[in-house]
């Protein structure tokens, strides 16, 4: 089966009540996210986070999301991972799907990490023989020796991105959903990371990743799509991209007498 992935007229509603006695807090979220706020009703408003987001994606597409912060690039790359639900438009994904976005989701913090390997390949619909199978694997990569036993609860935020890595790179994922390209632990780790993730990246069927490294971006994606306030205001090609912006990575010369 080819993998896929397509959107149609995606559009996302945050809904912000009280908006009367938290005004200041919701300017501030407003300016954050990027998007429109919009008044529903009484002391009710409506941030609109993604708007009229169409896009297809087949086997061999690597997509950059590319935007300022708050421009919608995590936003969208969370309805493709199922965790927001688009308030109109529709999303239809064909294939096994992994995503690295938020820190510790999906993990109970109230069990080992060797049972959040487990509760982690089940969300990614992995069957429990392949999880036992690769569970040596899995905690050999991610360095965690002997705190694999202890509640997650306990761990550090390095700790649980290894954990999560691990589990994320190791199980073959055909869509692979990532927000920045790598944040996995140390210095040491990431080195080690950074090996495998090229490996993933080449053998997934589809990538969709967010980054802020134009470099990135040109060296692993195929297409590009520019975010600016919850919308996609370019989809193209990696040349188009460049053609219509510049090249981001050249620096412009120097202004005479600076």
């Amino acid at each position: 089966m080819m993998s896929s992935i397509n959107l149609n007229a995606v559009t996302l509603d945050y809904w912000l009540y009280s908006v009367k006695a938290q005004s200041v807090r919701n300017a501030v979220f407003n300016l954050a996210v990027g998007g429109k706020l919009f008044k529903a009703g009484n002391d009710v408003a409506v941030l609109r986070a993604l708007s009229n987001i169409t896009f297809n994606l087949t086997d061999g597409d690597r997509l950059g999301l590319v935007g300022h912060n708050g421009s919608g690039k995590t936003t969208l790359l969370k309805v493709l991972a199922g965790i927001y639900e688009p308030e109109q438009g529709s999303v239809s994904i064909k294939g096994r799907v992994t995503s690295m976005i938020a820190l510790g989701a999906g993990l109970d913090p109230e069990v080992s990490g060797i049972q959040n390997i487990r509760n982690l390949g089940t969300l990614m619909l992995i069957s429990r023989k392949m999880v036992e199978e690769r569970l040596d694997s899995i905690i050999e990569f991610s360095e965690l020796a002997q705190f694999i036993h202890l509640p997650v609860k306990t761990y550090s935020a390095g700790m649980l991105a290894r954990l999560m890595f691990s589990v994320a790179t190791e199980l073959d994922p055909q869509i692979l959903i990532l927000d920045e390209w790598l944040s996995a632990g140390d210095a040491a780790f990431n080195v080690k990371a950074a090996g495998r993730m090229s490996r993933i990246v080449e053998n997934a069927d589809i990538v969709v990743m967010a980054s802020h490294s134009p470099s990135l971006v040109k060296q692993v994606c195929n297409k590009v799509a520019v975010m600016e306030s919850g919308q996609m205001v370019f989809l193209g090609g990696v040349d188009e991209w460049v053609d219509r912006y510049g090249d981001p990575d050249v620096k412009p010369p120097p202004v005479p007498g600076h």
